[in-house]
């Protein structure tokens, strides 16, 4: 190799180096966390209705009229507070005991719908109708935020400044300080609550509690 190849080379290794050096600057990399506590302004209970039959039309037509008896009931207490949808619907057969385990004996139908309220104050008396009514499984409450946005933006803000304050932190105990941010990662996460159900003589009383939006975002910034 003659001596002017030999330079160009040199010459081309040292920029190399340097432009490596430029795109692989220090970095400082911390993670913010931040959970705040919404009060519900939503409930959800799921209700059953199961009915049985010598036959499937028989245990589905029973299953019907007492369906529309128990949604009936639980529209007149719900107005325009909510609504029912229904989640699933099945029939099965039912076998005998014994010797006769494997002869169809009948049939069951079950009719489950989900009630959905925007007025927390009616839960107890959803119940207790559903119950009355002719429901045969009434379960699975939860308390949630019908636009939980507002409360991610929040908790996702206040988990940001915990991050930065913690890159800041990070880099002044390595004597240095933290600039500007290369990078931002996140999760949220709302979590319902399952409320307890206390029954009593009269009417049931629901004990409620607030829910919990958390969000953790994880920061990376220019060391200097």
């Amino acid at each position: 190799m003659t001596r002017t190849n030999i330079k160009l080379a040199l010459t081309l290794c040292l920029g190399t180096v340097a432009l490596m050096a430029q795109t692989t600057a220090a970095s400082v990399t911390a993670t913010g966390t931040s959970t705040i506590y919404v009060q519900p302004d939503q409930a959800q209970l799921n209700i059953s209705v199961t009915t049985f039959g010598a036959t499937a039309t028989a245990a589905g037509q029973q299953n019907a009229n007492v369906t529309v008896a128990v949604t009936k009931a639980i529209t007149g207490v719900l107005g325009s507070n909510g609504s029912i949808q229904t989640i699933s619907y099945s029939v099965y057969p039912q076998y005998g005991t014994g010797a006769q385990s494997s002869t169809i004996a009948g049939y069951s139908a079950t009719n489950s719908f989900q009630v959905t309220m925007t007025d927390l104050t009616l839960i107890g008396s959803i119940i207790d109708t559903a119950n009355q009514a002719g429901a045969t499984s009434v379960g699975n409450l939860t308390l949630s935020l019908q636009n939980p946005a507002p409360s991610l933006l929040q908790a996702l803000t206040a988990a940001s400044k915990v991050g930065l304050a913690n890159a800041g932190a990070i880099a002044a105990g390595l004597g240095r300080s933290a600039g500007s941010v290369i990078s931002a990662q996140q999760s949220s996460a709302v979590t319902p609550i399952v409320a307890g159900v206390v029954s009593a003589a009269a009417t049931t009383s629901v004990q409620t509690g607030p829910v919990s939006v958390s969000a953790t975002v994880t920061v990376t910034a220019q060391l200097q």
